[in-house]
C-alpha cells in the first residue's frame, strides 16, 4: 500500500504576506460574531506583535510559554481555556485556532485544535492515527524555521509516560502563512538549533531505508538551502531557511527521521532538552552512522560560532538512563528507517545505553 497523506491545503509565501492574515481569517468566520484564538509564543507579548494581529471583539489571544516543550498536561489545560472562552458565545467552537511562533507553539496551536473536537487528555492520542474526529480549522504563522511543524502530520507531546507525538491527517494545517520577515529577529544559537532540525531530519531522510524519490526530491533541495544558509550566509537567508523548513518538512512526510530524533525523543523526556539542541547534542556523536552530514553539521557548527552542552548524561541515574532508553524504543518507525526491518538485532538496550553515554 501507498502512503495516502495529508498536505496543508493552503499556502502564501512571501516578504510582508503576513498583513493578509486577516483577510485570510475572514473567508473562516461564520458571522460577525465567530471567534478566532491566537496562541503567540509570549515572547512577543511586550513587543509590536500583538498590534498587528488581526483580532475582533471575541477573539481571545493566548500567550503561550514554550520555555518547556509542550507537554500534554499544557494542551489540556489551554483546550479548557478555550472552551471557557466560548460559554455563551453563538458557536460552540471557534472558527479557527492560530499558531504564531516556532514548532512548538505551532504544535501547541494543532494540538488544541484537535482537542477542541475530541475528547479526552491529549495523553490519550500520543500514537499513530488515534485521532477520530477532524481538528476545527487551524493555521499558523511561524517565526522560527526548520522543525518542519507548518507541514508535519505530527505534534510533538511530551506526556506523562512518553514523548510522542499525535501524527493524524486531521493535525495537518489548514493554512500557513510564509513570510520570511517573521523570522528575520530570531536570534541565535536558537535560529541555529531550530535550522539543525531541517539540515538533520533531512541526512536521515536522505540516508533512511525509506527513502523514494518523492521524499528524496524535497530532501535533496531542503539540504541545498541549509548549506546555503549556513555556509554561505546569502543576503535572502530568512527566505531560504523558511523553504528549507518547508521542504525538509516535506521530505519526512513521505519517509521518516532516524536515529537522531529517536535518542533526542528519550533525551527530552528525561532532561528537558528542546528538540532543536537535543538533536544537535546526538547528532554530534552519531558519525558512525552518518559520518558526512555529522562533519558538515560541524562545519556549520564552527562557521556559526556554536559551542553544544558537553557531558549532560554524566550523572543521570540507572533509572533515567532505562526511562530514556524505553522513550526511545517506542519510535520504531524511525529505527527501522534508519537500520532497517532488522534494527532490533543491532540497536540493543546496551547499544542505546553506550549512545547515551556519549553525550
Amino acid at each position: 500500500m501507498f502512503r495516502n497523506f495529508k498536505m496543508v491545503s493552503k499556502v502564501v509565501f512571501g516578504r510582508g504576506c503576513a498583513s493578509q492574515l486577516g483577510d485570510i481569517l475572514n473567508e473562516q468566520r461564520r458571522s460577525n460574531k465567530s471567534v478566532m484564538i491566537f496562541l503567540v509564543d509570549d515572547v512577543f507579548e511586550s513587543g509590536t506583535l500583538k498590534d498587528r494581529l488581526p483580532v475582533k471583539t471575541d477573539d481571545l489571544i493566548v500567550w503561550v510559554n514554550v520555555d518547556d516543550e509542550p507537554k500534554t498536561s499544557y494542551v489540556d489545560q489551554l483546550t479548557t481555556q478555550v472552551k471557557k472562552h466560548m460559554v455563551g458565545k453563538q458557536d460552540h467552537h471557534p472558527s479557527g485556532v492560530i499558531g504564531i511562533g516556532g514548532g512548538s507553539a505551532m504544535d501547541l496551536a494543532k494540538a488544541v485544535s484537535l482537542m477542541l473536537t475530541n475528547a479526552g487528555s491529549s495523553a490519550d492520542y500520543q500514537g499513530w492515527d488515534l485521532i477520530k474526529k477532524p481538528a476545527v480549522y487551524h493555521a499558523a504563522v511561524p517565526t522560527l524555521s526548520g522543525t518542519g511543524a507548518e507541514v508535519s502530520r505530527t505534534t510533538v507531546l511530551t506526556g506523562p509516560q512518553k514523548k510522542l507525538g499525535i501524527n493524524s491527517d486531521h493535525t495537518v494545517f489548514d493554512q500557513i502563512v510564509l513570510d520570511p520577515e517573521m523570522i528575520a529577529d530570531a536570534p541565535n544559537p536558537q535560529r541555529f538549533y531550530t535550522g539543525m532540525d531541517c539540515y538533520i531530519h533531512c541526512v536521515e531522510s536522505l540516508t533512511g531505508t525509506y527513502l523514494n524519490s518523492f521524499s528524496q526530491a524535497y530532501g535533496e533541495k531542503a539540504l541545498d538551502l541549509c548549506r546555503e544558509v549556513f555556509l554561505a550566509g546569502p543576503g535572502d537567508a530568512d527566505d531560504r531557511l523558511m523553504m528549507a523548513s518547508y521542504c525538509g518538512g516535506m521530505s519526512i512526510a513521505y519517509s521518516q527521521v532516524g536515529i537522531c530524533h529517536a535518542l533526542s525523543y528519550g533525551l527530552g523526556f528525561v532532561l528537558g532538552l528542546h528538540h532543536g539542541i537535543g538533536n544537535c547534542v546526538v547528532f554530534d556523536t552519531l558519525e558512525d552512522y552518518y559520518p558526512e552530514g555529522v562533519r558538515e553539521f560541524r562545519q556549520m557548527m564552527a562557521r556559526i560560532g556554536i559551542q553544544l552542552p558537553r557531558n549532560l548524561t554524566a550523572d543521570v541515574t540507572d533509572a533515567q538512563m532505562e526511562k530514556m532508553i524505553d522513550v526511545s524504543l517506542v519510535l520504531e518507525p524511525l529505527w527501522e528507517n534508519a537500520l532497517g526491518k532488522d534494527w532490533k538485532t543491532i540497536m540493543t538496550r546496551d547499544k542505546i545505553r553506550e549512545l547515551y553515554l556519549n553525550m
